[in-house]
């Protein structure tokens, strides 16, 4: 059975693009090899990724991103059985939300702005993360 996560946390410190290209050149690998699709949205030390696949596999890969000392205040917004991926072919997804083109998106959400101990539905997390999907 298919499973996901939907977590935020911030990074302690801004991502230069180098550290998010390479970011996300490393989970690219580790994911495919994991079975693990999904995506991840940045934005000034603000993170909102999706992981799905296997429940253990993606329950590991969770626990060791909640532990990584480069994150703080990971907080699980939505998690549970997945009737089929929302990001099939994606090892991971990515859009940086700093860029112009991200801005520039009829739509675009300031989400990643507010502060992370407002409470969020799962239904707005998941309309929020198919934007960047149907928008990527």
């Amino acid at each position: 059975m298919l499973f996901q996560i939907v977590y935020v946390s911030s990074t302690r410190g801004l991502l230069s693009r180098a550290e998010l290209q390479d970011l996300l050149h490393h989970s690219n690998a580790s994911n495919a090899r994991l079975g693990i699709t999904g995506m991840l949205l940045y934005k000034d030390g603000n993170v909102m990724q999706v992981l799905e696949g296997e429940e253990k596999s993606v329950r590991t890969l969770f626990a060791k991103i909640s532990l990584d000392p480069r994150h703080s205040g990971v907080l699980t917004l939505l998690e549970g059985p997945l009737p089929a991926r929302n990001f099939s072919g994606w090892s991971m997804g990515f859009r940086d939300l700093q860029s112009p083109e991200a801005r520039a998106i009829p739509g675009y959400s300031e989400f990643l702005n507010t502060p992370l101990t407002e409470t969020l539905s799962p239904s707005q997390s998941q309309k929020l993360l198919s934007f960047f999907k149907a928008a990527r």
